[in-house]
């Protein structure tokens, strides 16, 4: 595991699982929406977005979270292992209330500068309905790439014991 992508729902806790992988494995971590919102949750554009990913992954190791269809699919192509973060809705729900009021009026280390934590309608429907929406079109993306470490956590209890033994097997060698 040295290209490693994480993309899940909103809340289901993609970057903290990037941060703990990073720390975990000693490998660079970087979140799409730190790339994405400017200040002030101004977003770059799609080029753009997709030029700054390429140029992360020119690296040999990198762990990028975040979902951002512009890239999602030049992500998969490039990355050794793709975790999918796939939880039920009402723990994504539970996960962005949850981050907004750890959060309140500060920015998250994970997301751009200035973008003080929120949760506007539009992003709250997004979680909403992102199993319905999103997951069937990630299942699809996922099933041209047999040749990957593809790891689909339905619960963090599921992630918790991955993490255990990655970090049983990480102190083992």
């Amino acid at each position: 595991m040295k290209r490693i992508m994480i993309i899940g729902s909103g809340g289901s806790g993609k970057s903290t699982l990037a941060k703990q992988l990073g720390k975990l494995l000693h490998l660079p971590v970087h979140h799409m929406d730190a790339i994405f919102w400017q200040p002030g949750w101004v977003a770059i554009e799609r080029e753009q977005l997709v030029e700054e990913t390429i140029n992360i992954m020119k690296t040999d190791n990198w762990i990028i979270d975040g979902n951002y269809s512009a890239s999602m699919e030049i992500r998969m192509q490039q990355a050794d292992t793709i975790i999918f973060l796939h939880y039920r809705t009402i723990q994504c729900l539970y996960g962005i209330i949850k981050r907004r009021i750890q959060h309140r009026n500060k920015t998250r280390p994970d997301m751009g500068k200035d973008c003080k934590e929120k949760i506007d309608l539009e992003f709250f429907n997004w979680v909403r309905t992102f199993n319905k929406k999103k997951a069937p079109l990630i299942y699809q993306r996922l099933s041209k790439y047999k040749n990957k470490n593809i790891l689909i956590f339905k619960n963090r209890k599921e992630l918790n014991n991955f993490l255990k033994n990655l970090n049983h097997h990480r102190s083992v060698d």
